[in-house]
């Protein structure tokens, strides 16, 4: 386990409790740095891990009290209601949208008025680039279309108080993350284990994966790294297109992969849902690769055995690359 640059500093999280934060939120302790939690409800001062304290805020409302983040030295920003958790009403794609722009607003404002740089992370998605077919995408390529990717620059947008005021921030724009703990392929590993997972729709849209164990060492690197701002690109060296993914993962489980779902289907199931998942990213961490970053599961069979054979992540194994 490599030390922190700043083994001293302070982080707060919102979304702690989602797959991707309460892993950085194990990670960030494990090299002896303080977190706080920012939560919706009343803060406890009891039961909680050694090492972590919870503030209050109201993501809903577009507040949170400064005075929550004092001594703090960075935050990470990763709250916001799940893409893929309902179907897509015009009243859920409206939370999407306002949940991450009202918080990160609020996260912004709050950070502004904090002494020093702060660094700030906030959370993005690949979806900022829009169905792009075989593309290669880094962090300069353009905006795309689609409802994902107005949301992106919206939420992207959001931080400009933060960056207005000095802070040091980062958007991270992350891909499809490999968890056995959550996530689309926590969804599809119990179909893979019984030789049902196949492709979807064509399978040739390329996915823009990661796992979450090189999710949280590059989150790290970032943490340590706060020259690097702007858009940033979470997402393993080699996207792979959908087809692939699901072969790697069925053969390391020692499974077929059966005919694709079709897409006719697929969109009468998930609605406008659909069109977002069927889209294609083939999307480069350009900026990572750049600053030195090395990704411990680099290729599929790397990433794949990690996440078969691993009973799942532990924070002592996590090095910020």
């Amino acid at each position: 386990m490599t030390e922190s640059s700043t083994p001293h500093r302070t982080v707060a999280l919102t979304g702690a409790s989602g797959l991707i934060g309460s892993a950085l939120s194990e990670a960030l302790r494990a090299r002896g740095e303080r977190v706080v939690h920012l939560v919706r409800r009343e803060p406890v001062t009891d039961g909680l891990p050694a090492g972590v304290r919870e503030a209050a805020w109201e993501p809903d409302e577009g507040e949170l009290d400064p005075a929550g983040l004092d001594g703090v030295d960075a935050v990470v920003h990763l709250a916001g209601a799940g893409i893929g958790d309902h179907r897509w009403t015009e009243d859920y794609k409206r939370r999407i949208r306002e949940s991450r722009t009202e918080g990160t607003s609020a996260v912004a404002a709050a950070v502004a008025t904090l002494p020093g740089r702060v660094r700030l992370l906030s959370g993005s998605a690949v979806g900022y680039y829009g169905d792009r077919g075989s593309d290669v995408l880094t962090e300069e390529s353009s905006l795309g279309r689609g409802f994902l990717a107005q949301v992106c620059r919206d939420w992207e947008g959001a931080t400009w108080r933060a960056e207005q005021a000095g802070a040091s921030v980062a958007h991270l724009r992350t891909g499809i993350v490999l968890s056995r703990e959550g996530g689309a392929m926590a969804k599809m590993m119990p179909l893979a284990k019984a030789g049902l997972a196949g492709p979807l729709g064509s399978g040739k849209q390329y996915w823009p994966w990661i796992t979450l164990h090189d999710q949280v060492r590059a989150m790290l690197f970032l943490l340590d790294h706060p020259d690097l701002t702007g858009a940033v690109n979470i997402t393993g060296p080699q996207p792979e297109q959908q087809a692939a993914v699901v072969k790697a993962l069925g053969g390391r489980l020692r499974r077929p992969s059966l005919l694709p779902a079709p897409t006719i289907a697929l969109k009468l199931a998930l609605g406008q849902m659909a069109a977002e998942i069927l889209g294609s990213q083939r999307a480069l961490p350009a900026v990572l690769s750049e600053a030195g970053f090395v990704w411990d599961h680099p290729d599929l069979d790397s990433a794949m055995a990690w996440l078969v054979e691993s009973s799942g992540q532990s924070a002592d194994t996590v090095q910020s690359g």
